[in-house]
C-alpha cells in the first residue's frame, strides 16, 4: 500500500491511523493513553486519541447501537482520524467497531494512509468483570439494546496487524509490543 508523507514543521511521519478494535472493557482506551504518552515522550511523535465513548458523548450523541448507527459512528471516527493524520498526528482510534464490514469501511475511508488494525482481545467474562460503567449489567437487564457481546455480535478480526491480549499482557507489555510493531513497519 502506498502511503503519503505529510511534511509539517518538525513532523515527518507517514500518515498513520491505529484502529483499536475490541469489546467494551477490553482495555482499548487504557492502552491508547499509555501509547500516546510513550510516542510523545520517547519517540517525539505526536498522537491523538479518538475515543468511542468520547465521540458518543459529543459528535455521535445522536446515534444509537443499531447496525446503521454503528456504521455511521465508524464513518465519523474514520473521517476525524483521517483529518488528524493529515495534520501529522498518529491517530489512535478506540472504537468497538464490532463487524468486519465496519473495519473495512474505516480502512476504505483512510485509503492511502498507514491503517493498522489492532485487536485488543479480552474474553467476555473478563470484560464484564472490568465493567466500571455497569454497561454489561445494564445490557443483560435489558436496559441497553444491541450491546456488543450480549445482544449484538463481535466478529474477531481475520487478519489484524497486531493482537494484544489484555487478559495476559500488562499495559506496558502491550505498549512495548505496539511500539515494536510501529518500528518494524517504519512508522517510528
Amino acid at each position: 500500500m502506498k502511503t503519503q508523507t505529510w511534511n509539517y514543521p518538525n513532523i515527518g511521519i507517514n500518515a498513520t491511523i491505529l484502529w483499536f478494535t475490541g469489546m467494551s472493557g477490553a482495555g482499548k482506551t487504557t492502552i491508547a493513553k499509555r501509547l500516546k504518552e510513550r510516542l510523545a515522550n520517547k519517540h517525539n511523535v505526536p498522537a491523538v486519541i479518538i475515543d468511542g465513548d468520547e465521540l458518543r458523548r459529543g459528535i455521535c450523541s445522536d446515534l444509537g447501537f443499531s447496525m446503521k448507527d454503528r456504521m455511521e459512528n465508524v464513518r465519523r471516527a474514520a473521517e476525524i482520524a483521517k483529518l488528524f493524520s493529515h495534520m501529522g498526528y498518529v491517530a489512535i482510534v478506540t472504537l468497538i467497531s464490532p463487524l468486519d464490514q465496519h473495519r473495512m469501511a474505516a480502512r476504505e475511508i483512510c485509503t492511502g494512509m498507514n491503517f493498522l488494525e489492532i485487536f485488543i482481545h479480552c474474553p467476555l467474562e473478563t470484560c464484564e468483570q472490568r465493567d466500571v460503567k455497569g454497561l454489561y449489567e445494564r445490557a443483560r437487564a435489558g436496559e441497553i439494546n444491541d450491546f456488543t457481546g450480549i445482544q449484538s455480535p463481535f466478529e474477531f478480526p481475520d487478519k489484524p496487524n497486531v493482537i494484544i491480549s489484555t487478559h495476559q499482557q500488562t499495559v506496558e507489555e502491550s505498549c512495548s509490543l505496539l511500539i515494536g510493531h510501529l518500528a518494524t513497519v517504519k512508522i517510528i
